[in-house]
């Protein structure tokens, strides 16, 4: 698989929680959950679920908390093999997309200190740094970079 292949969104349904949730394991030291996944979606009215999709296989997944005018994004990853094609940032322009037709003022984020490439994917979408949350990932107590940005 590559770029060459055609990569569609849509809102994550139910039965994309297998495939996020094996994203996720690739992804994450702390891996949300199906169990996590389906409460989002079937119990939190703030909730908000973009994944990507190739050959009708879901390839990436991004989620938020869209709450009166803000927005925090709470995950988004990337099968592994195929990372470095475009598919981290699309996701973003979707939940950016999201945001702006219900009317987001603020999207805030945390991402890893040691997370170099998705810092920069951020500062190009013009995210901001906004300060530093001390031992915020609970697996290693990394700090997380708090990021923002405003939506004029």
């Amino acid at each position: 698989m590559g770029v060459n292949k055609d990569i569609y969104y849509r809102e994550m349904v139910i039965g994309d929680i297998p495939s996020v949730v094996e994203i996720e394991k690739e992804s994450f030291a702390t891996p949300w959950t199906a169990e996590i996944f389906e409460h989002e979606m079937t119990g939190n009215d703030y909730a908000h679920y973009v994944v990507a999709i190739v050959e009708e296989e879901v390839i990436g997944h991004c989620g938020m908390w869209i709450v009166l005018d803000e927005c925090h994004i709470t995950n988004v990853a990337v099968r592994k093999h195929m990372r470095g094609n475009g598919i981290g940032e699309a996701l973003m322009k979707e939940a950016i997309t999201l945001c702006r037709e219900k009317e987001v003022r603020l999207m805030t984020l945390e991402v890893r200190m040691s997370n170099i490439t998705a810092q920069n994917l951020y500062r190009k979408l013009g995210f901001q740094d906004g300060g530093i949350r001390k031992n915020y990932y609970t697996d290693d107590h990394e700090d997380g970079l708090v990021m923002w940005v405003e939506f004029k």
